[in-house]
Parts: structure tokens; sequence; C-alpha cells
């Protein structure tokens, strides 16, 4: 079984890279940073040595990044089994006082990169007829918050696109699910004076995805909300 993730050298992507590696999943695994992205793969080669993990740079909040991405990936001749769209920016600040060209910075980095992943590997999977894909979404699709701005409303696209998805690839056996994770401690939030006690830990996103990705074939779970016990921040 192979499953591609993008945004994967750190935070909830490489957590959910290591479960399914863990798992004896095959890798297929981008990020922006490539000197990140090589370490990442070589801890996980130590730790994996029983699968394939094979890893490439692309900024895929350029379309043609995101492009070349999608068909370097059809190019290795996998099935590709599993679709993480976890590639992510966010930048704080309300509509009336973010600075221009942020509103166009989330939607390309949060929605335009899942949009154009996906719609080249959907060739794979509709092929295939099966296949599971996730959207990592935010808590923020689904409550405006203070300062968050354009990166809600990119949020919120995300996950219009995921229902979106869901109706259209239903009957072909391929499942979509939306994941809606609250504050979970990464290295974006290592810096806030948060305590790390406070926010749930990135393993709690990555065990719930694998979670539903083991379910039969007759079944899908369309959503996944996961917020901190005390609710959000």
């Amino acid at each position: 079984m192979n499953v591609v993730i993008t945004g994967a050298s750190r935070g909830l992507g490489k957590a959910m890279a290591e479960k399914f590696g863990a798992n004896n999943y095959n890798l297929y695994l981008t990020s922006r940073s490539d000197i990140l992205l090589y370490k990442t793969v070589e801890e996980f080669q130590h730790r994996f040595p029983q699968i394939t993990i094979k890893a490439k740079a692309f900024d895929l909040s350029v379309k043609s990044g995101a492009v070349d991405f999608a068909n370097w990936i059809l190019s290795t001749e996998i099935s590709v089994d599993i679709l993480i769209n976890n590639a992510g920016t966010f930048l704080p600040g309300g509509v009336a006082d973010e600075e221009d060209g942020v509103l166009e910075k989330m939607i390309e980095t949060n929605l335009y990169s899942a949009y154009h992943v996906t719609r080249i590997l959907l060739t794979r999977l509709l092929q295939q007829k099966k296949g599971h894909i996730f959207n990592l979404c935010s808590i923020a699709s689904l409550k405006a918050y203070k300062n968050g701005g354009s990166y809600s409303i990119s949020k919120f696209a995300l996950a219009g696109f995921s229902k979106n998805l869901r109706e259209e690839l239903a009957p072909y056996g391929i499942k979509v699910t939306a994941v809606y994770p609250g504050a979970a401690y990464t290295d974006s939030w290592s810096a806030s004076g948060v305590d790390a006690i406070r926010l749930m830990k990135a393993n709690d996103v990555a065990e719930m995805v694998f979670a539903a990705s083991q379910l039969s074939p007759q079944a899908c779970v369309e959503d996944i909300i996961l917020r901190p016990q005390l609710g959000d921040l």
C-alpha cells in the first residue's frame, strides 16, 4: 500500500507519515523545504527499512509545482492508495488590516495546492476505482475566529472542495475525508508560550487519520473533528 503526503517534512504531515510508515505503507512525500524533507526521509529510512520511501521537494503554492509533483507521482506508476493533502500555511490577521496579497497567498497554498494535485492524481484513482483522499482542513473551516482572516477563508474553501469531491467520487469507490484539527503542538506553536499540555499532540491527528483509512470499502468517515480537551484557543 502506498500513501502520498504533502507538507510532510514536519508537524502533522510528518506525524502522519510516521504513522503510516510504521504500519508498512510505502511513503511518497513532498514539502517546500528540501533540507527538512530529506532529513525526514533519512530518519524514516533508519526506522522503517522494510518500506519504500521516495521524496522530492516542490512548492505546491505555485501551480506548476503542484502539477510537477503530481506528474512525478504518476511517473512512479504506483497505485495511489491514500492521498493526504496537508500542505498549508498560516498568516494571522483580519480582513480589514492584513497586508495586501495575503488572501492570494492563503488560497494558493491552502486550496489550490490540494486542487491541482488531486485533479491530476484522480486520473490514477479513477482507473483503480479505489483510493482515499484526506484534506487537512481546520477548525477554522467551521467557525470564524479573531485574527483568522484570509486563512479561515481559505480553509472554508478547502472544506467546500472536500464536500464536492465526496459527492463526485462516491460512485467510483474513492473515499474523501475532511479533517478538522484544532490546535496541535507542532513547530508553529513551540515559540507561542502556550504550554504543550494545553494542546493536542500531532500524533493524535495521525492516529485518527490512520484509523479512518482502515475501514471496509463500504464505509467512509466523511469528517474528523478534533479539539484540545479544554477547547479551542
